[in-house]
């Protein structure tokens, strides 16, 4: 008989309860996405509170149609963005709480992880790089862009941060310029899909990096004023937006993988998702025999639990 264990994430614009079994296979994968007025640039944190309040009964209701709760072992939440003092959310007190709540009536374990374990934890499930004790991870998301040395220890995930940017994030930079494109927050699945059909524009990209940090203000100030132009189409300005994004992330890998001698990266968060980054970051990081690039499929680069729930089973 199986046993399983339940992840619950609430991020700023997701909603999402996991189920893992003892085989480590993925028995649900429930999530809402919050919604966000077109125009805005995003959710205030009591908007997605509400949201998350309305959308976890539903996706308990369904989880109990999935799942026999007498054979759950642990339950499990994120309750912060990181581990680092004083990192909090509002947004992920409602999945704290609710998990805490169902542990106890099930009466069993409930542990507690960051939203930002769940990412890493769901990319080492779902990739290559789960056999690997030390490793880089490129946390890159609406809210956070950042380069993490990982050891993967017996009972807890040890991460530093050694990288990223000193300013805005790539998923900031990219649902800035979405929004301002007149597509709707958030825009990356937007303007992933238009870019394919774009070409890089005919001017001098905006590149600034620093060892392992990246500033992404300027490329920001950049694009609008092409924007305010109106002298390129919004394909040619996606695709030249995520050639910026790219380059900039290729160069901080390529310099952190020769400055801690590490030759593997798990690439993680949203931004993940984008076909041509990942093209970027796989193609010129392995082309170049530097490093190897672990992506996740594109559905477990999102905010999800299934990280969650495999951290309430293995740690």
């Amino acid at each position: 008989m199986d046993n399983y264990y339940i992840g619950f994430d609430t991020s700023a614009y997701t909603t999402s309860i996991a189920v893992i079994n003892d085989k480590r296979e993925i028995i649900a994968d429930l999530r809402k996405n919050l919604k966000v007025k077109k125009g805005n640039r995003g959710l205030r944190q009591q908007e997605a509170v509400f949201q998350h309040t309305l959308n976890i009964p539903e996706l308990i209701d369904e989880l109990t149609r999935i799942i026999d709760l007498n054979k759950v072992k642990a339950v499990a939440a994120s309750v912060k963005p990181r581990n680092l003092e004083g990192s909090y959310m509002p947004v992920f007190r409602v999945g704290q709480g609710q998990a805490y709540i169902l542990s106890k009536v099930l009466k069993v374990a409930y542990k507690e992880f960051s939203h930002q374990e769940g990412h890493i934890a769901s990319g080492i499930l779902k990739s290559k790089i789960n056999s690997i004790d030390r490793f880089l991870a490129l946390h890159i998301s609406g809210g956070t862009t950042e380069l993490l040395l990982v050891e993967n220890e017996e009972r807890n995930l040890k991460i530093e941060i050694i990288g990223g940017t000193k300013d805005i994030s790539a998923g900031q930079l990219i649902d800035r310029i979405g929004v301002d494109l007149n597509y709707p927050f958030p825009s990356g699945k937007y303007l992933d899909e238009i870019s394919k059909n774009g070409k890089l524009i005919d001017a001098k990209l905006p590149i600034s990096v620093y060892d392992t940090w990246i500033n992404f203000s300027g490329p920001e100030t950049y694009f609008k004023k092409l924007i305010k132009s109106q002298k390129y189409s919004s394909e040619n300005l996606a695709k030249s937006l995520f050639y910026v994004v790219g380059y900039s992330l290729k160069k901080i890998l390529k310099n952190a993988l020769v400055k801690y001698d590490i030759k593997n990266v798990l690439i993680i968060g949203g931004v993940a998702s984008n076909s041509y980054i990942r093209y970027m970051l796989k193609n010129k990081v392995e082309k170049n025999k530097i490093g190897h690039i672990y992506f996740p499929d594109s559905r477990y680069c999102t905010d999800n639990a299934v990280g969650i729930a495999y951290l309430s089973m293995i740690k």
